[in-house]
């Protein structure tokens, strides 16, 4: 043992007795092979370990992967976030595990990139790795930044900076969060809603106009009668609505429809500093359907909202109230010149002479039988008033079938004059048909024979009929009541018993005998 330890003394002074001593050991006491990236430097070990110091071997391993340490100086990157977490390199890169090792110990499918630095968010976390990782490359040497990736599709071409995230987002390029209000020209109403490439010709976004008249000169329907400035009048919201005051910068105000109209349908020239009437003529003669018959104050009959709605009162103004059928009538049938130069009658017949069928037989006071509604309808002509009362069936008798003209005078008042078709009596009983009849029908005649006439129809005289004795009228010819005046032809004595055939015969028949005395 003695020797054994003598050697072991010997050869170990040796070893360390030589420059490369310190190496020869640490070779012979490696534990194994180094990683084929630290191959060339497996016969310095120096490089990578402190023979007096093992706390310098993180340091050792920084001065040779500077870009890691200056990674760690600026705390960015996986090493920049992640080193005061662990206890150094060697803590998660481990050596001499043979050629073949991977000292790195990268999982990139439980790797967490969130400790890289640059946190996947959108659709960067459905990207596969090797889209931004190139193959060949180092996993640190990918790009951070939006254009770093993005450049060959930036539609700016650089002109707007770097900083794409000012805008865009991860989830989409075409949902833009640019604040626009950063600029001299905030969006405010539509101008929030339209779309950039509307105003920005190009994707520089560089020297877009501010004034209204350099986009909307189109949309100008003053065709630049009012200037450039149409904020004087309109706003971001509408074109449409209008701040101007007409009645203070123009002095006329918009009330009613003209409120709604278009500055178009007034001012056509489009160019509004040319002075346009203010008078309602100046603007509706075309409209005037009066033709100019009741002069140029429009407003004294119609107002702004409609020209149907007419508030000119007829009764207090001309003292003609408009009444039933006149009411409906269209001002110009009855005003057919200037009212100002020809007042119209106020009586019937004024207006109404050509529409009188009585020829003015019945006077000029229409009104007392017709009314303002219908000419025809309901006329209240009360015939009592005349010398002809209508009773009975007259009553509902039209007045054409009496009145022959339209003149309602000369009418004959006899009943044959009406009535001679229906005289059964063929004129025998003359003209004056009431003693019997009366109005109320034919058939509802009486005639007291005996009162009348002093001669009673008893016997075979009644059932005769009244032609039977009266060939002639009355006032013709007046009968005698002497039998023998009807019954001469009758008489078998041939007058010699006188005309009294009473006497002996009675008026039942000629065969029956009167009781003698």
């Amino acid at each position: 043992m003695r020797h054994l330890a003598l050697l072991v003394i010997t050869l170990s002074g040796w070893i360390l007795s030589g420059p490369a001593s310190g190496s020869v050991l640490e070779k012979l006491l490696m534990p194994g092979q180094v990683t084929a990236a630290h191959a060339k430097f497996e016969n310095d070990c120096n490089q990578c370990h402190s023979p007096t110091d093992r706390h310098q071997q993180s340091n050792l391993c920084l001065a040779c992967h500077k870009e890691i340490k200056a990674d760690i100086d600026a705390r960015r990157g996986f090493h920049g976030s992640s080193v005061k977490k662990m206890t150094g390199c060697p803590s998660c890169h481990s050596d001499h595990k043979g050629r073949k090792a991977d000292i790195v110990g990268f999982d990139r499918e439980s790797f967490d990139h969130m400790l890289s630095g640059y946190a996947l968010t959108g659709r960067h976390t459905t990207v596969a790795c090797n889209a931004c990782h190139s193959a060949g490359s180092k996993l640190r040497a990918a790009p951070t930044t939006c254009v770093g990736c993005h450049k060959a599709r930036d539609v700016h071409n650089g002109k707007l900076g770097t900083d794409c995230a000012a805008c865009h987002s991860t989830s989409t390029f075409s949902k833009v969060k640019f604040d626009h209000a950063t600029t001299h020209f905030p969006l405010t109403g539509a101008h929030g809603t339209v779309a950039c490439e509307s105003c920005h010709r190009d994707a520089t976004f560089k020297g877009a106009p501010t004034q209204c008249n350099a986009c909307h000169v189109r949309d100008d329907v003053h065709r630049g009668g009012r200037g450039t400035d149409c904020a004087t009048c309109h706003n971001t919201a509408s074109w449409k609505k209008s701040s101007f005051d007409h009645l203070k910068m123009g002095h006329f105000a918009l009330n009613g429809i003209h409120a709604t109209i278009t500055c178009a349908a007034c001012h056509r020239s489009g160019d509004t500093k040319v002075a346009i009437p203010k008078t309602c003529i100046g603007c509706h003669s075309a409209d005037d359907r009066h033709a100019g018959r009741f002069g140029e104050d429009c407003a004294a009959c119609h107002n702004e909202k409609q020209w149907k709605g007419v508030l000119f009162d007829h009764a207090a103004r001309a003292e003609f109230p408009l009444r039933g059928s006149h009411e409906k009538l269209d001002c110009n049938a009855c005003h057919k010149v200037q009212a100002q130069q020809v007042k119209l009658q106020r009586t019937c017949v004024g207006c109404h002479a050509a529409d009188d069928v009585h020829r003015k037989a019945m006077g000029s006071d229409c009104a007392s039988c017709h009314t303002e509604k219908t000419w025809r309808d309901k006329v209240v002509f009360d015939h009592g008033l005349t010398r002809f009362p209508l009773v009975g069936l007259h009553v509902s008798v039209a007045c054409e079938e009496c009145h022959v003209t339209r003149a309602f005078r000369g009418t004959a008042k006899d009943c044959l004059s009406c009535h001679k078709a229906q005289d059964v009596h063929k004129g025998a009983f003359g003209k004056v048909c009431n003693e019997c009849h009366n109005p109320n029908g034919w058939a509802f005649w009486q005639f007291d024979h005996g009162a009348k006439t002093h001669f009673a129809l008893i016997g075979a005289h009644k059932p005769l009929a009244c032609e039977a004795c009266h060939k002639k009228p009355p006032e013709q010819v007046k009968l005698s009541t002497d039998c023998a005046s009807c019954h001469a032809r009758d008489d078998v004595h041939q007058g010699r018993f006188g005309s009294d055939c009473a006497r002996c015969h009675d008026s039942r028949s000629f065969k029956s005998r009167a009781p003698r005395p």
